[in-house]
């Protein structure tokens, strides 16, 4: 079967299908969220409005609780799974196209989610309809498994798989290509420091919206000579090539910094716009409560991301280097400092072990270290059938070696007993999820279709 030349033929609708999905803008609204919309209105809508198109080309479908559910094909007590989501991160400032229109432009698609993972969804979902169509008989279950909660947490899928049958084998489009076998682990440090009664320079911070972005503007209030700060800070700007504004507010000065937005898997990628914000800050002259603060970012996260200033970096063979993304920083003077920081850590990461070092090198520094969340490495061994049977299906339509790879970021392959993340960035092109200006090609488009259709039918055919 030439798959290629089947999802060349439905390019018109791939394309038209990726535009309705990103302009619904599914970001997570929790002041919106209720019992009937657990994670607010938009990503619903973009659940429903997937399970709808399911119904119309005549799959089983399933809704669980507004979180997940399903597009089933195939007969069998053995399931396939292919887990997708559909809620996207915030779209951030200065897109050349909106990010909610799906414009097509220079062999591209563009939109929040193109890439994370709008895009994979749909070609997904687009594979799964060319199977039916060949009319090829299957001996599995394939369910396109549809998250709404994978950017903030996978409530979506922890709810699920506590009413579905766990897939025996599955794959998340939502990376990439070749093969991802491991998957570091994710955790949720919170460091924290206790409020001052004292009056501070630093009167309010602010910087980030989610520990798995680099945050992209940071802002600060502080006392202090509106003339002296701006031309402190317009040599500091010059210096490391920003751009940002100081104004007067009333008895305050407002100091603004840009910096760039990435994924928190890879914050070398990004500008971390805190930790500039806190790099010019210690310019200026603070009082030590402010000072402390100051000095904590700028020790911890000023020179590099993989955790030596804390004790917690860390790299094997499997996985590569530990990375930390300082992603979430508030500071009030009453309240103290909270800086939430996404560490993706890896596959033989002795993690009891660094985190006691780094509470030790915290000690007399007025800082302490939390653990939030933690979910754990995920590796599937490079032997097993599901491996080798991708690496037989992306070699057959790429003609190119299925080299396996590890990555910095969590994918719902991390649920599945045996699952892994399978696409959708080809090699040699740049990932740009969690970035303005977001895109997918609309040539890997096609050509992941063809391939999730191939892995469809090898891994669920009944021959």
């Amino acid at each position: 079967m030439n798959w290629l030349e089947r999802a060349e033929e439905k390019k018109e609708d791939i394309i038209a299908e990726l535009q309705r999905l990103i302009q619904i803008p599914s970001v997570l609204q929790t002041d919106l969220a209720n019992s009937d919309m657990p994670f607010g209105p938009k990503p619903l809508e973009a659940l429903l409005h997937m399970l709808r198109e399911g119904e119309k080309a005549g799959f089983i479908t399933k809704n669980i609780e507004n979180m997940a559910g399903h597009i089933e094909m195939g007969n069998g007590q053995e399931i396939l799974g292919i887990l997708c989501h559909v809620d996207v991160v915030p779209e951030g400032k200065g897109w050349t196209y909106p990010p909610f229109e799906g414009v097509v432009a220079d062999d591209k698609v563009y939109g929040r989610g193109a890439i994370d993972d709008k895009g994979p969804t749909i070609a997904a979902w687009m594979a799964m309809k060319l199977v039916k169509e060949a009319g090829i008989e299957l001996s599995k279950k394939v369910r396109l498994i549809i998250g709404t909660d994978e950017e903030s947490g996978f409530r979506c899928v922890k709810r699920y798989f506590e009413e579905e049958q766990m897939p025996e084998i599955g794959f998340a489009p939502d990376a990439d290509f070749p093969i991802i076998n491991a998957e570091k682990g994710i955790a949720d440090l919170i460091f924290t420091q206790t409020g001052s009664s004292e009056t501070e320079t630093i009167q309010f911070f602010q910087a980030g919206k989610r520990t798995n972005m680099v945050p992209d503007e940071a802002f600060a209030y502080v006392f202090g000579g509106a003339h002296t700060i701006n031309q402190k800070f317009h040599e500091f700007a010059k210096e490391h090539g920003i751009t940002g504004e100081v104004v007067q507010e009333g008895s305050v000065v407002k100091v603004l910094v840009h910096g760039k937005s990435a994924h928190a898997m890879e914050p070398n990628d990004g500008v971390n716009a805190g930790i500039l914000l806190a790099k010019f800050l210690k310019t200026i002259s603070l009082t030590p409560h402010s000072k402390a603060f100051v000095e904590f970012l700028v020790t911890a996260f000023g020179e590099e991301s993989r955790g030596h200033a804390l004790s917690l970096n860390f790299a094997d063979e499997v996985s590569g280097e530990t990375t930390l993304n300082p992603g979430v920083i508030h500071y009030a003077p009453e309240q103290g400092s909270c800086t939430q920081v996404s560490l993706r850590y890896s596959v033989t990461y002795p993690f009891e072990e660094k985190l006691s070092a780094c509470r030790e090198i915290l000690q007399n520094t007025g800082i302490t270290l939390d653990l939030g969340s933690n979910s754990e490495p995920h590796y599937v061994d490079k032997e097993d059938i599901l491996i080798t049977t991708l690496q037989k299906v992306y070699e057959r339509q790429t003609g190119q070696k299925a080299k396996l790879l590890s990555i910095g970021g969590g994918t719902y392959a991390r649920v599945l007993k045996k699952g892994v993340a399978f696409g959708m960035v080809f090699p040699g092109r740049k990932d740009v999820a969690h970035q303005v200006d977001e895109y997918v090609d609309i040539e890997d488009l096609i050509k992941a279709t063809a391939i999730y259709a191939d892995a469809i039918v090898e891994l669920a055919g009944k021959n």
